[in-house]
C-alpha cells in the first residue's frame, strides 16, 4: 500500500476528524474492540534519519508492518510484518512474519509446531515486498547492501523458491550424496541453508550445510563454515559480496569446523576446527587464523589441553577487538563427558546393583550445594555452555587466560589494557536468603592478573568504566565513587555533598541502590551523575561536582534524565562532549507530566523545550543523525509516534494516527488526587472517571494496585484482555478506576497497605465520587497479596479479586520461584515481601502478615485465580487460602487455570478470566444478575479426544 505525501499529510491532520464526523462514538466499548484494538509493537529509524519503520498489531489477530519516508511522507503497508530493521543504508527493511492467527488456529497442535516465522523484505523507495519462508535469522551487511537470511532447519529449496523473485547462482555442493543407509549428521553439528543476496542486483548465493558465519565490517567479505559429517563435507569459505567469487579457504573430511569471525579491518579471519568423529558435547577443538593479505593460515591452538590447562570446546566463540589487534574466544578448564543411563544387555543385568542404580532418577540437595537443586537445574545448560573469555594478542602472538572458574565473568569490551571481570561465586549460597551479589575486579590483558575493586557490591550497582579506560565510577552505600586505574586509588565524590544519592523512596529491607550514571564524557575528563531529581557532572582530575540541572530538579521536583544520545558505533558506549547540547528528559513529581529540556555539558541551567500535561517517552535515536522518534501519551490520547530534530521537539511531526481508534470508542479522562494516609503521609493516587461522569453522583469503584500507581496518571490504558483488568471496558460501563500509592513500612507490609488504601478510598467517598457500599479490589501477585490481608483488616471493600496470591508467609518462605529455581526466603528477608528478618528470628511478623491467619475476620467475597503452573508464587497458596476461607464458612471461589504460570498465556485463558473478573464486581458493585458458575460452581469435565 502506498500512499502520496499529500495523503500522508490528510491521514496525520485531518483523518481523525473525518473519522469524528462520519462515524459517532460508540455507546458501549467491548471485548471485540479490545480484541481489534491496534497497538504499535516496535520502532526503528535508519542512521540517517531518513526512515521510520514500525510494527502494529491488535491484541488478537495478526500484526502489520509500516515504512515512512520521512522527508516526503511515502508510507508503505506490509501486512503481516512485524520486528522492523531497516538497512544501514536506509534503502531496505527487513520485517518478521509471522504464521496467520487464523491458520494457527486452525491448525492441529502437531501441525501448530510445524508453522514457522518468515521474512518480509521491504523496497524502502518503491515498496516491493519480497517473501521468503521459514527465516530463522537475518542481518544486513554493514553498508546495507547486502542481507544474510539463515533458513529452519527443515526449510527446503522448493519450498522458498516462489516466494522470492532474487535469481540465484550455483553454489559449492557435497562431492557426494550420502548412501541410504550412511550414517546421519548429528542434530549438534548440522547446519543450514543461508541465502545471500545483492540487493542491488537481485542476484543471490545459496550455501547448504552453513554451521556459522559472519560478515565483515568494511562489508567486502562473508565468511562461512559447511559441515556435513554424513557426506565427510566440511569447509571454510570466503565470498567476496561485490563480486560474489568464491574461495574455500580450508577443507576436510574429518574435521568439523566450528565458529568464524572475520576481523573490522577483514585483515584476518579466525576459526575453530575440531575431529568430526568425536560427539560434539566432548569434542576438543583448536584455533586458527588466516591472513587474508597473505593467504597464509598461523595456527593458534591445538585441540588438546593447553599448557595452561585450558580447552576449546564447541561452545567457544570468537570476537575481534575493533583495531584488530586483539581476538577473545572461550576457553574451558576441561571437556564435559556424556553421561548415559546404562541400559540392561544381558540377563546378569538384571540383578547389577551398578546397572539398576544407574538407572535411579535422583538428585541430592546437600546443605552446602552452592546453589540449591531447582536453581542448579535452571542454571545447568546456562552453566554447560558457559566458556571463560581468553584473548589473543595477534602482534606477539601470546594468549592469556582472563576469566577463570574463580572469577568466571569478564566484560568484553574495547579498553586496551584492563577490564571489568566479576564474581559470584562466594555468594551463590547466600542468594537464597539476601539476595544477590558480586566481587567486582579489573582484570589486566596482558598477564592476566586481577585487582579487586569492591567485596560483596550488589549485582546491580555495578561500576561504569570511562570510554579510555582511566576511570571507573561506582555507588556504593550513598556515595558516589570514583577510581584512578593508573594510580590504584579510589576517591569520594559526593563525602561533601548534602545532597542524598542513595534512593529517597527505597521502602525495602535491604541497603538502598542509587539512580544510576548518565554517560562519560568521551575524553574521560567527566562522567554525569543522578541524584533523585538533578544531574551532576564530577571532573575526574579535580574530583568537584556541579549540578548541570543547577538544582532545579530539586527545587522544582522534577526528575531530569538524559535521552537520545547517538551511538554510532555500537562496540562502543554513547559519551558527550564538553560544551555539547543534550536532550533531557523531566519527570515532575507534583504533576506526573513529563516535559523535554536543554542543557549544556559543563554549564549549568536547562532550557524548557516542550512541556505539556503528558508522558512523554524517547523510543529511538538515528545513531548518525540528530533525528529521534518519541511518543506523547494521555490517559485519553494513544502514544502516537513523533519524529523530532532531539532539541526541537517542540516542532516535532505526528507519524502514526492509531489514537482515532480511542476517538471512535466512550472513553473518560484521568486526574490526580492526594490525601493523607493512616500515618499522616501526603499520598497521591491517579483516578479514571467514566466516558459521562457526573458531578455529584457516586459510582462504583474498582481500586487497581501494586505499589507506585500514580506515575500512570498520563499513561494510555494497555488495550489488552490479560489477567489485569483493562481500565477502558470497566470505565465505559460507568466504573470510577483509582489507582494510589502504596507506601511500605519494613515489618508490616500488610497494615502498610491497608492504612493506603482505606484512607485514599475514604478520601473517594469524602469528595462524593464513591459509592461507599460498592468498592472493589483487584490486585495480582504482589497487590494480590496484599488484596487478600487487606479484606481480612477491613470491611470497606464490597468485593476483592486476588491473582496469584501469598496467603501463609510461613509456607511461602521456603517455597520455590519455579521459574528461577530459586527460593522465595530473600524475597521476605530483603526484597518485596519487606519482612527484614527470618521466619526462625521473626516467626510472629510472618504470621501477623499472613491473611490465611485471620480468615475469620473476612466480610468481603473473594475470588482467587492462579494458574497451576505459576513460576513465581506457588499456587499452593490459593488452595490454602481457598480451603481456609471454605473451612470459616466465607464467601469465596478460586480459578485455577490449567497449565497457566504466573501470568495467564493462553488467550482463552486470558478472555474468560476477564469475562469471570467483570461478572464478579458487576454482581457485588453493580446488582446484576450472577452467573451460573458464581451461584453454584461448575462441575469437572474433560473434552472429548479428536482423531
Amino acid at each position: 500500500m502506498k500512499f502520496s505525501a499529500l495523503a500522508s499529510l490528510l491521514l496525520v491532520a485531518g483523518l481523525s476528524l473525518t473519522a469524528q464526523a462520519q462515524t459517532p462514538t460508540k455507546n458501549a466499548l467491548t471485548l471485540e474492540d479490545i480484541m481489534h484494538f491496534q497497538s504499535i509493537t516496535g520502532q526503528t529509524l535508519d542512521p540517517q534519519g531518513k526512515v521510520l519503520a514500525y510494527a502494529t498489531a491488535p491484541d488478537r489477530g495478526d500484526s502489520s508492518g509500516y515504512v515512512k519516508q520521512l522527508p516526503d511522507g511515502e508510507l508503505h503497508q506490509v501486512p503481516g510484518g512485524s520486528a522492523p530493521v531497516v538497512s544501514h543504508d536506509g534503502r531496505y527493511t527487513t520485517f518478521l512474519q509471522k504464521p496467520a492467527l487464523l491458520a494457527h488456529e486452525q491448525a492441529s497442535p502437531k501441525a501448530r509446531k510445524k508453522l514457522k516465522s518468515g521474512l518480509l523484505l521491504v523496497d524502502n523507495h518503491s515498496g516491493k515486498v519480497q517473501q521468503f519462508a521459514r527465516v530463522e535469522s537475518r542481518a544486513f551487511s554493514e553498508d546495507g547492501k547486502f542481507l544474510a537470511l539463515w533458513f529452519d532447519k527443515d526449510e527446503g529449496k522448493k519450498e522458498d523458491a516462489d516466494a522470492t523473485d532474487a535469481s540465484s547462482q550455483p553454489t559449492a555442493e557435497p562431492a557426494a550424496k550420502p548412501e541410504k543407509d550412511a550414517p546421519k549428521t548429528a542434530k549438534e553439528d548440522a547446519g543450514r541453508r543461508l541465502a545471500v543476496i545483492n540487493l542491488a542486483t537481485g542476484k543471490r548465493l545459496d550455501f547448504e550445510h552453513v554451521t556459522d558465519w559472519d560478515f565483515s565490517h568494511d562489508s567486502r567479505y562473508l565468511t562461512l563454515a559447511q559441515n556435513d559429517s554424513a557426506s565427510g563435507f566440511h569447509q571454510l569459505q570466503l565470498v567476496r559480496l561485490d563480486s560474489f567469487n568464491q574461495a574455500v579457504l580450508f577443507s576436510s573430511k574429518t574435521e568439523q569446523i566450528g565458529a568464524v569471525t572475520l576481523s573490522r579491518d577483514a585483515a584476518h579471519l579466525a576459526y575453530t576446527a575440531g575431529d568430526a568423529a568425536i560427539v560434539a558435547p566432548e569434542r576438543p577443538y583448536r584455533l586458527a587464523l588466516y591472513n587474508l593479505h597473505s593467504g597464509k593460515f598461523t595456527p593458534v591452538l591445538g585441540s588438546g589441553k593447553s599448557a595452561d590447562g585450558w580447552w576449546l570446546n564447541r561452545y567457544s566463540k570468537l570476537n575481534f577487538s575493533v583495531d584488530g589487534q586483539r581476538l577473545f574466544f572461550g576457553r574451558v578448564a576441561q571437556i564435559s563427558q556424556q553421561w548415559h543411563v546404562p541400559k540392561v544387555t544381558k540377563e546378569a543385568d538384571l540383578y547389577d546393583t551398578q546397572v539398576i542404580t544407574g538407572q535411579r532418577g535422583l538428585n541430592v540437595w546437600h546443605g552446602d550445594d552452592a546453589r540449591i537443586k531447582p536453581n542448579e537445574i535452571k542454571q545447568y545448560d546456562r552453566e554447560l555452555k558457559r566458556t571463560y573469555l581468553a584473548v589473543l594478542h595477534l602482534s606477539s602472538g601470546n594468549v592469556v587466560q582472563l576469566a577463570d572458574t574463580q572469577v568466571p565473568d569478564v566484560t568484553r569490551s574495547q579498553h586496551k589494557r584492563f577490564l571489568l571481570a566479576s564474581s559470584d561465586i562466594p555468594y551463590r549460597k547466600m542468594i537464597t536468603w539476601a539476595g544477590f551479589f558480586r566481587d567486582f575486579y579489573l582484570v589486566d590483558i596482558n598477564t592476566g592478573h586481577k585487582v579487586r575493586l569492591l567485596t560483596q557490591q550488589p549485582s546491580n550497582s555495578k561500576p561504569t568504566y570511562s570510554p579510555n579506560g582511566k576511570y571507573l565510577a561506582w555507588y556504593q552505600q550513598g556515595k558516589i565513587y570514583l577510581y584512578d586505574v593508573a594510580k590504584g586509588r579510589k576517591y569520594p565524590l559526593t563525602s561533601a555533598i548534602k545532597t542524598p544519592f542513595a534512593d529517597e523512596d527505597h521502602d525495602y529491607p535491604s541497603a538502598a541502590p542509587g539512580y544510576g550514571f548518565g554517560p562519560w564524557l568521551a575524553d574521560d575528563s567527566a562522567i554525569l551523575v543522578y541524584d533523585k531529581y538533578d544531574i551532576w557532572q564530577f571532573d575526574t582530575s579535580s574530583h568537584h561536582g556541579f549540578m548541570v540541572t543547577a538544582g532545579e530538579g530539586r527545587k522544582q521536583q522534577i526528575s531530569y534524565r538524559m535521552e537520545a544520545l547517538a551511538q554510532p558505533d555500537g562496540a562502543f558506549p554513547a559519551t558527550v562532549t564538553d560544551g555539547e547540547a543534550v536532550l533531557l528528559q523531566g519527570f515532575s513529581e507534583r504533576t506526573k507530566a513529563d516535559g523535554f529540556y536543554q542543557a549544556e555539558i559543563g554549564k549549568a541551567g536547562t532550557q524548557v523545550l516542550l512541556q505539556q500535561p503528558a508522558k512523554l517517552k524517547v523510543l529511538a535515536r538515528a545513531d548518525k543523525h540528530h533525528t529521534m522518534v518519541f511518543s506523547k501519551q494521555r490517559y485519553d490520547l494513544y502514544p502516537d509516534l513523533y519524529t523530532a530534530d532531539i532539541l526541537r521537539p517542540q516542532q516535532a511531526q505526528q507519524q502514526t494516527t492509531l489514537d482515532k481508534q480511542r476517538q471512535q470508542l466512550p472513553w473518560g479522562k484521568a486526574e490526580l488526587v492526594h490525601w493523607r494516609d493512616g500515618d499522616g503521609r501526603v499520598m497521591d493516587g491517579a483516578l479514571i472517571k467514566p466516558p459521562h461522569y457526573q458531578k455529584g453522583k457516586r459510582y462504583p469503584v474498582l481500586v487497581y494496585y501494586y505499589r507506585f500507581m500514580s506515575d500512570r496518571l498520563f499513561s494510555f490504558p494497555d488495550m489488552k484482555i490479560n489477567h489485569r483488568p483493562n481500565f477502558a471496558w470497566y470505565a465505559a460501563d460507568d466504573y470510577v478506576i483509582f489507582l494510589p500509592d502504596i507506601r511500605f513500612e519494613v515489618g508490616y507490609p500488610g497494615i502498610s497497605s491497608v492504612k493506603a488504601l482505606t484512607a485514599g478510598v475514604q478520601k473517594l467517598i469524602d469528595m462524593g465520587i464513591a459509592d461507599a457500599d460498592a468498592i472493589g479490589l483487584q490486585g495480582h501477585s504482589w497487590s494480590g497479596y496484599q488484596t487478600a490481608f487487606d479484606i481480612t483488616q477491613t470491611r470497606l471493600f464490597k468485593a476483592a479479586v486476588a491473582g496469584a496470591p501469598v496467603s501463609n508467609m510461613t509456607s511461602a518462605y521456603s517455597g520455590i520461584r519455579l521459574g528461577s529455581g530459586l527460593a522465595r526466603q530473600f524475597q521476605y528477608e530483603t526484597g518485596q515481601s519487606r519482612i527484614g528478618e527470618s521466619l526462625m528470628q521473626a516467626p510472629q511478623k510472618y504470621i501477623e502478615n499472613s491473611p490465611v491467619f485471620y480468615v475469620e475476620r473476612i466480610q468481603t467475597p473473594l475470588l482467587i485465580m492462579f494458574g497451576d503452573r505459576d513460576d513465581a508464587v506457588p499456587w499452593q497458596q490459593g488452595i490454602e487460602l481457598y480451603m481456609a476461607m471454605r473451612r470459616a464458612g466465607k464467601d469465596v471461589i478460586m480459578l485455577q487455570y490449567e497449565d497457566e504460570p504466573h501470568h495467564l498465556k493462553k488467550y482463552p485463558n486470558k478472555l474468560d478470566y476477564s469475562i469471570r473478573m467483570k461478572q464478579f464486581f458487576d454482581h457485588y458493585l453493580k446488582g446484576r444478575k450472577a452467573p451460573q458458575w458464581m451461584t453454584q460452581g461448575e462441575a469437572y469435565r474433560e473434552a472429548a479426544k479428536d482423531d
